[in-house]
């Protein structure tokens, strides 16, 4: 018996080289969320990494930039607060057609689109032997040392233009932690910030993105595509 063939355009995987300028990366991101929205481009998964920046969600208030002109600052689209992006951080753009389902996805649903991707940090950072939780009430993924304080390892924040997602996850590796002493991630002071190397696991970041692209099969359905 012959099997079903899908019609449903791969999802594309697409490593940048070098650090990319934050500003080139929303154009590109937003001329591919329009192709894809008009049928003619695959959805994307972008794996970046970028010099250092502040950004600024939808959310965030000037009051939580602590060093305004110690680093650049760009305002974006994106939901929550402040964040930094830098060197030793793997950004994932993920640009989905969030009008057909996505493994155990469904369509259309924003809530369980993002608590997907939290999903996808977790197993990840599992893969390193890290365990990564939520919070309610707060954005991202968390880690608690043995003294029970807690530290933020990954962060969250995506925008949705006719149901098709962009911006995406950051986690960090290795990246400068004393960078983000320049704003109040998130808006939240009670809790710090870590990495995976802050936890005492050395992971390069060819190993990340490998691990990143197994925990995405695992939660948002298998893809054939190589990583390019």
């Amino acid at each position: 018996m012959d099997q079903p063939v899908s019609t449903t355009p791969a999802i594309e995987w697409v490593t940048a080289s070098g650090w990319l300028d934050y500003a080139q990366a929303v154009a590109e991101m937003q001329s591919r969320v329009a192709a894809i929205q008009a049928g003619a481009a695959a959805e994307r998964v972008w794996l970046v990494e970028h010099p250092p920046i502040y950004t600024a969600g939808t959310s965030a208030r000037d009051s939580d930039l602590i060093a305004p002109g110690a680093t650049p600052i760009y305002q974006t689209g994106r939901g929550g607060q402040w964040t930094y992006h830098g060197p030793g951080q793997r950004v994932a753009y993920v640009m989905l057609n969030l009008n057909r389902r996505h493994g155990a996805i469904p369509a259309r649903d924003i809530r369980k689109f993002v608590a997907g991707l939290e999903t996808w940090l977790i197993e990840t950072l599992a893969a390193f032997g890290i365990q990564g939780e939520t919070r309610a009430g707060r954005v991202g993924i968390w880690v608690v040392a043995p003294d029970g304080t807690e530290a933020k390892i990954a962060a969250i924040g995506v925008r949705v233009s006719r149901w098709v997602s962009y911006h995406g996850i950051a986690l960090n590796i290795a990246p400068d932690l004393g960078a983000y002493a320049g704003i109040i991630p998130c808006g939240i002071t009670a809790h710090g910030v870590t990495s995976i190397a802050a936890q005492g696991v050395t992971a390069s970041m060819t190993a990340i993105d490998a691990a990143l692209r197994r925990a995405f099969d695992s939660v948002f359905g298998p893809d054939t595509t190589p990583p390019s």
